[in-house]
C-alpha cells in the first residue's frame, strides 16, 4: 500500500506538458520522447482542442505548433495570456518556421521559447526542463510576497522613488523596449508597486493567491527581473506606475 501511494505521488509530481500539434507523427514522437524523460504528457490535435484541454489539466508547460487548423498557435497563445488561471503558463512554439521575423512575432506575442522544426529531441527536452525550472524559480520568488514584511517593502519603494527623483530620471535607459502587458498583468504590477502583498492583491482582484503568484512570475519574465524590489524599480524607472 505504501509503495502504491509513493508511486502515485511520484507520478503527480511530474511536470505536466500539453503538446498541441496537428501532425500525428510529430505528436506521437514528441510525446513518447518526453514521457521517456519523465514528463507527464497530454496531447491535442489543434489549437481549439489545446485550449479546451489546457482548461481541464492546467499544464505546467504548453508546447504548440504555430500553423494549425481551427485555431493557430498565436490565437491559442492570446487566449492563454488573457485567461485568469492559464495566463502565466509557459508556452514553447514548435514550428517549421525559422525566420527571424517569425521568432520576433512569437516573442512579442508572449511565447517563452521558440524551436524550429526539424529539431533535436535532446535540445527540446533541455529547453522544456529549462522553462520548467525557471518557472519554478520565479513562482518561488513570487510566493515570497506573502511573507514579505509590509513595512520593509514600503520603505524600499520609498527609497527607490526618492533615488529616482534625485536623479531626475537622467539614468533611464532610452533604448529599452517596454513589453506589452495584459490588463490583469498591469493591474498586478500597479498593486505590487503600491507595496501590497499577495493576499492583499488577490483580495482586491478577487482571485487566488496562486494566480497572483503566476502573474507576478509572468511580470518577472517580461521585465527581465527576478525579485519584487527589482520589478518595482523597473516599473518606476520606466514610468509604468504612478
Amino acid at each position: 500500500m505504501n509503495e502504491t501511494k509513493s508511486s502515485e505521488l511520484e507520478v503527480s509530481q511530474k511536470p505536466r506538458i500539453l503538446l498541441v500539434d496537428d501532425e500525428p507523427g510529430i505528436r506521437n514522437a514528441v510525446q513518447a520522447y518526453l514521457e521517456d524523460e519523465g514528463f507527464d504528457v497530454k496531447t491535442a490535435i489543434d489549437g481549439e482542442d489545446g485550449w479546451e484541454k489546457a482548461q481541464l489539466i492546467i499544464p505546467d508547460v504548453i508546447i504548440s505548433d504555430v500553423m494549425m487548423p481551427r485555431c493557430d498557435g498565436y490565437t491559442l497563445l492570446k487566449r492563454l495570456r488573457e485567461d485568469e488561471r492559464l495566463g502565466g503558463t509557459p508556452v514553447i512554439f514548435l514550428t517549421a518556421k525559422g525566420m527571424t521575423t517569425d521568432r520576433t512575432q512569437g516573442y512579442q506575442a508572449g511565447v517563452d521559447d521558440y524551436i524550429p522544426k526539424p529539431f533535436d529531441p535532446d535540445e527540446l527536452v533541455a529547453r522544456v526542463r529549462n522553462v520548467v525550472k525557471r518557472q519554478e524559480r520565479l513562482l518561488t520568488e513570487a510566493a515570497r510576497f506573502a511573507d514579505t514584511d509590509v513595512s520593509q517593502m514600503a520603505k524600499q519603494i520609498t527609497e527607490i522613488r526618492s533615488m529616482l527623483t534625485q536623479n531626475d530620471n537622467n539614468s533611464l535607459r532610452k533604448d529599452i523596449i517596454i513589453p506589452t502587458f495584459t490588463p490583469r498583468e498591469d493591474s498586478v504590477l500597479q498593486l505590487v508597486a503600491e507595496g501590497l502583498m499577495n493576499k492583499e492583491i488577490a483580495r482586491k482582484l478577487e482571485t487566488s493567491i496562486r494566480n497572483v503568484e503566476k502573474y507576478v512570475s509572468r511580470l518577472f519574465i517580461k521585465t527581465g527581473t527576478s525579485s519584487r524590489t527589482e520589478l518595482v524599480r523597473y516599473a518606476l524607472e520606466n514610468n509604468l506606475v504612478t
